[in-house]
């Protein structure tokens, strides 16, 4: 099942820099493990934010509650999450 997640993350003004950047660079490895094992499909950037954009192929969402949740920055995010399925214009063969 594919799910739309927006990821808008706001740290602590008051957070220490090293603690920011200890947590943004585990945030990546899980980010990038995620990736390779296919769960999380696609990642965009939103220019001019501390946001992404991102598609996920997983089972459901407990599924993808469970991942979300594991999250490093998962405190410091506001998220908001759309179900999506195959539009039938679509030409494509792997966007389901």
């Amino acid at each position: 099942m594919l799910f739309h997640v927006r990821m808008d993350v706001r740290l602590p003004h008051d957070m220490p820099p090293d603690k920011a950047d200890a947590l943004k660079k585990i945030e990546r490895e899980r980010a990038q493990e995620l990736q390779r094992q296919g769960k999380w499909r696609h990642l965009w950037r939103v220019a001019g934010h501390y946001s992404n954009v991102s598609i996920f192929d997983v089972s459901g969402a407990d599924e993808l509650h469970d991942i979300l949740s594991t999250l490093p920055l998962f405190p410091f995010m506001d998220i908001s999450v759309s179900a999506l399925c195959r539009h039938p214009s679509s030409i494509r063969d792997d966007d389901t």
